[in-house]
């Protein structure tokens, strides 16, 4: 899953983009300072992974990943081409979901573009130029639906219906992804059409350190929580400044660290959940002396195509799937043959949806 960490200038996007990468991104107090968006891979921290590893001695374990980009900072008028808009917005339609940074802290070290500390307002500006990119787009592709049905291709008439109903959405200042699409096909063609404000939203509400542990007295933070509620977004609290000495701690250090600032999980971690739940996406194991690894999948896919992710082989000639929940595994104490004497190791066929956490052995047939 590929990510784009967005905000206006100096909010924090690239010292949270350092922090949970540990990439090093250069991070100044000046706009524009991220021009080229800065690419780094994040492992998804999975105890189950690593416990299977220690059961089975692995050779190789294989967590699953997240990319994150640091795209430039975004100002006002950046659809017209201000700043470096256009390449901005850009590097925004190649992500499959935006993590948007609102800055929730006061500090007169650090200069605001706009002059002041306002998330709410820092959120409409950067929806209002998301939202005057999407409305571009759709005048040029309303206007070649158009001009083909006048040469008598009327298969586009309901894909032009579909794009009024979203310009008209986006005329009253409202983003596309509020809208529901009951058909299938027509969410596809939606989804298809590469709109800015259609893309799924985290909001990371960057907070001051004394922030940390419980922003939720915060009136700013409360601010861009309203804001999700209502747009169907998600929302973490996060410290990038403490995120990034949290990065610098491995194991045990890093753990008392958190302890003591009263914090039960990094920013990353929570980040990473919320990335899953928006995108519906759950994670099932394979495990074996050869490797164990996480497999990331839409929650609701069938075995068949969970085996396709592994290999088109195992979705092709998919016969079955035998597999057991990862609590159940462990109940077993992280022996198959006892799992299979209690009768927890299941045989599942080609209507099976995968659960989170199922532990699969796909038997295929080519």
């Amino acid at each position: 899953m590929k990510l784009g960490i967005i905000g206006l200038p100096n909010v924090g996007k690239s010292t949270l983009f350092n922090a949970i990468t540990k990439a090093g991104a250069e991070a100044a107090n000046y706009p524009f300072c991220t021009i080229e968006p800065n690419v780094g891979i994040v492992t998804v921290p999975d105890e189950r992974v690593q416990k299977l590893h220690e059961i089975y001695n692995s050779k190789k374990t294989t967590f699953a990943t997240i990319e994150f980009c640091d795209i430039a900072g975004l100002v006002r008028g950046a659809s017209k081409g201000e700043g470096l808009g256009n390449q901005f917005l850009g590097h925004i339609r190649e992500v499959e979901a935006i993590v948007h940074v609102v800055r929730c802290f006061e500090d007169d070290n650090i200069v605001h573009v706009e002059g002041r500390i306002d998330p709410a307002a820092d959120i409409a500006t950067i929806d209002t130029e998301l939202i005057l990119s999407d409305m571009e787009i759709l005048e040029r592709r309303m206007a070649k639906a158009k001009s083909s049905m006048k040469g008598g291709n009327k298969a586009q008439a309901g894909e032009l219906a579909t794009m009024e109903r979203i310009y008209a959405q986006l005329e009253e200042g409202r983003n596309a992804r509020e809208l529901e699409f009951d058909d299938p096909e027509e969410e596809a063609f939606v989804k298809g059409l590469g709109l800015l404000s259609y893309k799924p939203v985290i909001y990371v509400a960057n907070v001051a350190e004394d922030e940390a542990a419980d922003a939720s007295g915060d009136s700013y933070v409360k601010q861009v929580a309203d804001i999700a509620e209502k747009s169907g977004a998600q929302i973490v609290a996060i410290c990038a400044s403490l995120e990034a000495e949290i990065a610098e701690l491995d194991g045990e250090e890093r753990d008392m660290f958190l302890e003591e600032l009263g914090i039960s999980e990094s920013g990353l971690d929570r980040l990473i959940k919320a990335s899953y739940r928006l995108l519906d996406l759950i994670s099932f194991l394979t495990a074996g002396a050869d490797e164990c690894r996480a497999w990331t999948i839409k929650d609701g896919t069938k075995a068949p195509q969970a085996a396709g992710k592994i290999h088109t082989d195992f979705e092709r000639g998919f016969i079955r799937a035998e597999t057991i929940a990862y609590d159940k595994f462990m109940e077993a104490g992280g022996s198959l043959a006892a799992a299979r004497e209690k009768g927890w190791l299941r045989s599942e066929g080609r209507d099976y949806v995968m659960k989170d956490g199922d532990i699969v052995n796909f038997l295929f047939n080519v």
